[in-house]
């Protein structure tokens, strides 16, 4: 799901975009950005291949059975990808440029910008999963009054 539309509830042709780039990105690594977990660090997989894109390590986020694909072919999807999630819809590509960056060996992309969602996660006791067999015990009442206009 786009930035904009999960903080602004705001969709366009550019969340399309930014879905593509997740799943391009989860395609090439063999992983899912959902409970997407890294010893190092506690990013996403979107913060996990930008952090390494940015120290020219990029070829680390692949998954070992692309291992028989050609470094350049993965390399230009990996590029795609970042494009696509970057934080500001202005500035991914439309899925015409996208299919046309993917098809065409020879384009020269520009360089992405920090993707949206790009934090760290920091994780509680009652968010691991020791805490899925603990009651949830609650002492505060919420009291809803319906009102028409």
């Amino acid at each position: 799901m786009s930035p904009e539309y999960a903080i602004d509830g705001h969709f366009s042709v550019k969340s399309d975009a930014f879905s593509f780039g997740v799943m391009v990105l989860e395609i090439v690594s063999g992983k899912k950005n959902r409970g997407f977990e890294h010893p190092d660090h506690e990013l996403n997989l979107l913060g996990h291949a930008w952090k390494l894109w940015n120290e020219g390590r990029p070829m680390d986020l692949v998954d070992i059975l692309l291992e028989n694909v050609p470094a350049s072919e993965v390399l230009r999807c990996i590029q795609v990808g970042l494009l696509c999630v970057q934080k500001r819809p202005e500035e991914r590509p439309s899925v015409s440029s996208v299919l046309f960056m993917l098809d065409s060996e020879n384009a020269s992309l520009p360089q992405p910008k920090q993707p949206g969602f790009y934090t760290e996660r920091s994780f509680t006791d009652t968010d691991s999963s020791s805490s899925l067999n603990k009651p949830n015990v609650s002492t505060e009442i919420t009291i809803t009054a319906l009102r028409g206009r």
